[in-house]
């Protein structure tokens, strides 16, 4: 699996997971609170597979 994921893109996506998860276990149920388990893992792993799919990288070049 490579990386396909900047540090601004990770920070954000692990901030959308935690606040949504958040608001999950504070009772506030929508059809998208559970859903911050996709933003909050792809985040910290550093790999997005729709990126891969779709031939999108925001990593910065080595």
């Amino acid at each position: 699996m490579t990386k396909n994921e900047g540090t601004i893109d990770r920070v954000a996506r692990v901030a959308l997971g935690v606040v949504l998860l958040v608001l999950a276990f504070r009772g506030q149920y929508t059809p998208w609170t559970w859903i911050g388990v996709v933003p909050l893992l792809t985040g910290l792993v550093g790999m997005c597979p729709l990126y891969s799919v779709l031939g999108i990288s925001t990593c910065k070049v080595r």
